[in-house]
């Protein structure tokens, strides 16, 4: 299988020039200006809902220098980033490529599980950087899929993926991400999007009960709303109150804890059920991509969880899709055991991936 990624565009996203100031449709958010060839490392980071990860690249090597910072430690993204750099030291960054657990729309970005929120142009201006890259920490997830070694990776049931066939990725963590990636003729195209906002359906009676218990708190159930951190805690919450329990304020780790430990039996059934969901939305997540290459699992959660979720409902439920059982059946799913991907991914946009994100690329 050819693992070199395409010279292609992603759809959906701006670019803008720092000179010219037009913009440009259906490219991703890039702010830059012109300049000669640099030697300083590349700046990438990993932004989530809880934590940033950051590392530096030289070219498109892996990533090397990374550190973990709480993003509840730091009022914004330049401080947390320039408390990064005054950590490692060295030559100063001028080149620098975040994913972020946030849809990339614009300028202005309010992170969706955090409360930073600022403008890319800001920012790229107060960290004196040349060129500022943003894109959907599921798409970098994506991106890393080609330079993943076998022990980065679990496999969860049978299948075996199709040569050049669609690959899916997704993860819940503090939130639920969504992406994968799309052969078109020798390389690889990722995709952007924001998968883990679709509408969550029931799969059965107890299910079904979870989620009217849950509209009473929520307009909109996604599937982030109880297959992610959060998602658990919601889950725990609607459990409780449908066997007429106080629900004990507990956080995504103790919940999985007592779960996997069998101590608890509404957090045995709290984590079942999220493990069960999962499997619905992943083989959904097939379903729509035609995804024969595989899925992919990623995110903090899952590998946590061990031979609780190798002998969960993840699997069947995967393949529980009436007609298209035998379908599903024969697509493979392997947990991503690689420590921050993302950042693989993010090292990868300045080589491989570079022209997808050239403003006249």
């Amino acid at each position: 299988m050819d693992l070199v990624p395409p010279p292609a565009r992603i759809f959906g996203h701006h670019v803008v020039s720092h000179h010219s100031a037009r913009t440009y449709s259906k490219k991703p958010r890039v702010y830059f200006m012109a300049t000669a060839t640099t030697s300083p490392p590349h700046l990438i980071a990993d932004i989530g809902g809880t934590n940033a990860r950051f590392a530096l690249t030289a070219g498109d090597e892996m990533p090397r220098d990374e550190r973990v910072l709480p993003g509840a430690d730091y009022p914004d993204i330049v401080s947390a980033t320039e408390a990064y750099l005054a950590l490692v030291g060295g030559p100063r960054p001028v080149e620098a490529a975040f994913a972020i657990a946030n849809p990339i729309t614009g300028d202005w970005v309010k992170m969706t599980n955090h409360s930073w929120e600022f403008s890319i142009e800001e920012a790229r201006k107060a960290l004196r950087l040349e060129r500022f890259l943003l894109v959907n920490d599921f798409t970098a997830q994506a991106m890393s899929l080609p330079w993943l070694e076998p022990a980065d990776l679990h496999a969860v049931g049978g299948g075996f993926a199709v040569p050049n066939g669609a690959i899916g990725v997704l993860g819940p963590g503090t939130g639920l991400g969504v992406s994968g990636l799309i052969r078109a003729g020798n390389h690889w195209i990722p995709l952007q999007g924001e998968g883990g906002h679709v509408t969550l359906s029931p799969a059965n009676s107890r299910e079904a009960a979870i989620l009217e218990t849950s509209w009473r708190r929520y307009e909109h159930v996604s599937a982030e709303r109880l297959i992610s951190g959060m998602g658990l805690q919601n889950l725990h919450h609607a459990l409780c109150q449908l066997e007429g329990r106080t629900p004990e304020s507990l956080s995504p780790g103790e919940i999985a804890q007592r779960g996997q430990n069998g101590e608890d039996p509404i957090c045995v059934e709290a984590l079942e059920t999220f493990c069960a969901m999962l499997g619905t939305v992943a083989g959904n997540l097939a379903l729509t991509l035609g995804a024969t290459g595989g899925i992919y699992l990623a995110g903090g959660i899952l590998p946590r969880l061990g031979e609780f979720f190798d002998r969960s409902l993840f699997r069947s439920r995967f393949e529980a899709k009436g007609r298209f059982a035998g379908y599903l059946s024969s697509v493979p799913t392997w947990l991503i055991l690689a420590k921050n991907p993302a950042l693989i991914g993010m090292a990868k946009v300045f080589g491989p991936y570079r022209q997808l994100f050239e403003p006249n690329g």
